[in-house]
């Protein structure tokens, strides 16, 4: 007498590695209805001397080499993907060297100031002063500023 095999366990087969950020930002792209081959075709023309394949864009997606892209490919895919470099950069530390940036790069004084203040504010009032900043960008779009 044989006993049932066990039904394969579902979760398991569901469960797939966490998509790295590089290959997170690449993968939102193709989301929206890009390709491939388009984003490997932007980024050829974003002029940074360095040739980015479809092939290897798949690579990053599905099966990311062990190590980065060049800074020279990171630019061109940012350039490809509509992004700033540095996000494009930081998106490739996580994924290769799991660094996670915290400083905020690329803003003046009185931008860092504001986040230090806000910091330390409870979740209500950070909902409130975010509402008070969308608030006066919205007045600003309406008034056509």
């Amino acid at each position: 007498m044989t006993a049932a095999a066990p039904a394969p366990d579902q979760g398991a087969a569901e469960q797939s590695s966490p998509i790295g950020a590089l290959s997170q930002l690449i993968q939102e792209a193709l989301d929206k209805g890009d390709s491939y081959q388009r984003i490997a075709d932007r980024a050829n023309k974003g002029n940074t001397g360095e040739s980015v394949s479809k092939a290897y864009l798949q690579r990053i997606v599905k099966n990311p080499p062990a190590n980065p892209p060049s800074a020279k490919q990171l630019t061109a895919i940012a350039h490809a993907l509509g992004k700033p470099a540095n996000r494009v950069r930081e998106a490739a530390a996580e994924q290769w060297l799991q660094y996670e940036a915290t400083e905020l790069a690329g803003y003046d004084a009185e931008v860092r100031i504001i986040v230090g203040h806000l910091a330390g504010k409870s979740p209500e009032d950070l909902r409130r002063w975010r509402y008070m900043i969308e608030a006066e960008e919205r007045a600003r779009r309406e008034a056509g500023e």
